[in-house]
């Protein structure tokens, strides 16, 4: 093995190990302080608040005497409050008699009802505010295209046309370009990528037809995550010449080269900064959704294109459309996973769709070397992804107390304590079998 084959290996590999820690590390945080904040301001009492598990490398009382620590493996971390392991035995009724009313209300058993469901529910909650808040300043950093349509930059292709900065675009192929694209027919966005495109611009106060314009260009704008084209070590601004001794000239003629591959490998001529370069890959078959709500089974190698081939000008979004987008992903997210999880327990798409703690660590890695925004972005994914994984109704996870409160709410009395500790022990036998599950996908799927 080459020497910088090995440097590559340890580079990527530390900066998975940091990136995935680091994710993980901050989510917990986020959903542990929510239930830690929310049950300080409902009067329940935390002794330990903790990041991870195992041995304790780091910890600190603070003035209201709770321990905050750091733990050995950052793979989780909870929050004990007053009174946990102690109030929910046999000894609730002796406890009941002993104890004053004070220490007791300090408890999470001995609290009313109303604080305990509002401090169990903060950990999900808080991780849907903090990723609606990265999401947010993303959107509010990204902007939306400015209409009418403005090139603000040429990208670097090895194409040439006739485009300059400046321009602003009144049509393509006949399509005039005075609303946003997401109100376009499917007839127009059609022909909005035919390429080569005819556009008519206006350049300073002249109206200009020009001809023979890359639309659609087979460029890279996205790489995603544990895909054949990541592996391969494209990156975004790269662009496709050729597949198989074929020449590219729209991003189209990818999609439908790797959709006819039946999964064979691919060699990939690209161009970089200037530079003719090679890449094998192997297409990946991928469920992809499709309008009826089910999923259809295509080849994919994992790269998003773009309609332009320039970077046209943006405008700011406002405070109202940035908290719009950033719930409507929240939304989009949760949806999305419930939607996957229903069809992979029917068998309608591949198990493999889920992944494991290894696959996230891989994702997290691939999603920080493409850049902070990008990161970013994933934090907030997975962030929401937590807290709707803990709302499930299964005993050990959040939503299983939530049922366990409602149940009371509705008997008018807490539920026998064996009867818990029933359902605990099989929510914890499913967290079991469903992590080794998922840890099966990351050694054995593709």
């Amino acid at each position: 093995m080459e020497i910088s084959s090995v440097i590559y290996f340890f580079d990527s590999f530390f900066t998975t190990v940091v990136a995935f820690i680091l994710c993980l590390s901050i989510i917990v945080f986020v959903h542990e302080f929510g239930h830690y904040y929310i049950g300080k301001l409902s009067g329940i009492h935390a002794e330990v608040f903790s990041v991870g598990f195992g041995p304790v490398l780091f910890s600190k009382c603070d003035k209201h005497g709770t321990k905050w620590q750091i733990a050995a493996f950052p793979l989780g971390g909870f929050v004990k409050f007053l009174g946990e392991g102690k109030l929910s035995s046999s000894k609730q009724s002796e406890l009941n008699s002993k104890i004053d009313s004070d220490y007791k209300r300090q408890t999470m058993q001995g609290s009313p009802l109303w604080a305990r469901f509002i401090t169990v529910a903060a950990g999900p909650v808080f991780n849907f505010i903090f990723s609606g808040i990265i999401f947010f300043f993303i959107f509010l950093n990204q902007g939306t295209t400015q209409l009418p349509v403005t090139v603000a930059n040429l990208f670097e292709l090895p194409h040439n046309f006739a485009l300059r900065e400046g321009d602003v675009v009144l049509s393509i192929n006949g399509v005039n370009i005075s609303e946003e694209f997401e109100n376009f027919s499917p007839s127009q966005k059609s022909v909005l990528s035919n390429s080569p495109a005819v556009y008519v611009i206006e350049r300073a106060g002249d109206v200009l037809k020009l001809s023979g314009i890359n639309q659609n260009p087979p460029r890279i704008f996205q790489v995603l995550p544990k895909s054949a084209a990541i592996s391969a070590g494209l990156e975004a601004g790269d662009v496709i010449l050729s597949i198989n001794s074929e020449q590219v000239d729209n991003f189209s003629q990818i999609k439908a080269f790797v959709e006819g591959s039946e999964g064979k490998v691919l060699n990939v001529e690209y161009w970089r900064n200037g530079a003719v370069q090679y890449a094998k890959l192997t297409p990946l078959i991928v469920d992809v959704p499709d309008p009826e709500g089910g999923f259809e089974r295509i080849f994919r190698i994992g790269i998003v294109g773009g309609l332009f081939p320039f970077e046209p000008v943006t405008k700011r979004q406002s405070f109202g459309e940035a908290i719009f987008n950033s719930v409507n992903s929240i939304y989009s997210i949760m949806a999305g996973s419930i939607n996957g999880l229903y069809h992979i327990l029917f068998g309608n798409i591949s198990s493999c769709n889920l992944s494991g703690p290894l696959g996230i660590a891989e994702t997290s890695g691939q999603m920080a070397k493409q850049g902070g925004l990008d990161y970013l972005w994933f934090i907030a994914v997975l962030s929401t992804a937590i807290g709707m994984i803990n709302l499930f109704p299964i005993p050990v996870l959040d939503g299983g107390h939530l049922v366990f409160f409602t149940c009371e709410a509705v008997l008018g009395k807490q539920l026998n304590p064996k009867i818990i500790n029933g359902f605990m022990t099989f929510g914890f036998l499913i967290l079991i079998i469903l992590m080794s599950f998922a840890l099966f996908n990351d050694f054995f799927c593709p």
